[in-house]
């Protein structure tokens, strides 16, 4: 009690009183702390800066332009041609190790998509050149208008999946395959043209907007589709659906549970795994 009294200003008289110990300091912090310090308010804008200001900050959150400011003309438009083409960034500080790091790197890759591009090619009812095309094409050009080290380029399964029925809706492969060939690079032309005009706008921010569970849901939805559309070569069935859909697959399955192979379905389970094990023992 006698601490907790002095500590509240009471001498042990009982009387009120100044602080026993440090009295004149504390005075001096609490008239410190007693001090205003005013801020001053921020400049006003207009309508139009605001605007602006949010513009920039939607569409060029890095602000890549940054590093133009104060530069002679000349510099700038060098930095510019390097801006779109960012080949002429790194390749005057490549050198032989690197070259013969990416090669090892090509191969391996390579080892992986060819059969890959012919099984997309395969899943769009595309002649087979088709997918190598895809293969190769898109990361040499990607290498010259491209910054990203580490993104893959190319085909992927659900795209092909829903280009082929798309087309097969409209035409058959088998029996005009000229016209489908054509409307297939239609379709990527304009795909490309999409694409490109979101790289070029700066767009890439609109996948901010996407939540989580959509993103996930697209994947799973994808892995289905793709699962589904397998039925027909892991049963060798040769009249399959041209849909996609849960129901028509299933469908299709079991009314032409005749055209089952049981060969074919021993092939596709021995290699399933196989497969699984060699992923298991590759941890180890």
């Amino acid at each position: 009690m006698v601490g907790m009294r002095g500590a509240y200003g009471y001498n042990d008289n009982g009387n009120e009183g100044g602080v026993v110990v440090g009295g004149g300091e504390a005075e001096a912090e609490i008239a410190a702390m007693a001090v205003l310090h005013k801020v001053a308010a921020p400049p006003a804008q207009s309508t139009a800066s605001k605007l602006k200001a949010r513009v920039k900050e939607t569409f060029f959150p890095d602000d890549p332009f940054r590093g133009f400011k104060g530069k002679p003309l000349t510099t700038k438009w060098v930095m510019a041609v390097q801006y779109l083409f960012p080949i002429l960034d790194w390749v005057p500080s490549y050198s032989f190790s690197l070259f013969k790091s990416d090669l090892v790197a090509g191969l391996t890759i390579a080892s992986l998509a060819i059969p890959q591009g012919i099984s997309y090619a395969k899943l769009a009812s595309l002649p087979p050149i088709i997918g190598l095309y895809s293969s190769f094409v898109p990361p040499m050009v990607y290498a010259v208008l491209g910054s990203s080290r580490d993104l893959a380029v190319g085909p992927v399964s659900i795209a092909s999946l829903i280009m082929g029925s798309m087309l097969r809706q409209a035409v058959s492969p088998a029996a005009e395959p000229l016209l489908f060939l054509q409307l297939a690079f239609t379709s990527t032309f304009f795909a490309g043209l999409v694409q490109a005009s979101l790289g070029i706008l700066r767009l890439g921010f609109i996948i901010d907007f996407l939540s989580k569970a959509t993103l996930v849901g697209f994947m799973a939805g994808a892995a289905i589709i793709v699962s589904l559309q397998q039925l027909k070569a892991l049963l060798g069935i040769v009249h399959f659906t041209t849909e996609m859909g849960l129901v028509p697959v299933m469908a299709s399955v079991i009314h032409h549970t005749k055209e089952w192979s049981w060969q074919t379905i021993l092939m596709a389970v021995c290699f399933l795994v196989l497969l699984l094990t060699a992923r298991h023992v590759g941890l180890y």
